[in-house]
């Protein structure tokens, strides 16, 4: 998939576990690890937004596009 998805790096940045930005953030612990995993096919804007809010964060620095064809290079 050529979104990554660098929640888990955020977290450890910020030293938060991920069951307390769920909390925080009103999602299930499952949703968020579908999420921080890259296996979630969509994401809410309020959910970003919710997450940049308690992560002190830019939407820039949780998802990074990655284009395939340069990986195959």
């Amino acid at each position: 998939m050529p979104i990554i998805i660098n929640l888990d790096v955020m977290l450890a940045k910020r030293k938060m576990r991920s069951n307390e930005l769920a909390a925080k953030i009103g999602i299930t612990e499952q949703n968020l690890s579908v999420l921080k995993n890259g296996r979630a096919k969509a994401l809410r804007l309020t959910t970003l937004e919710a997450i940049c809010k308690h992560l002190n964060c830019q939407p820039g620095d949780i998802l990074e596009y990655a284009d395939e064809t340069d990986a195959n290079e």
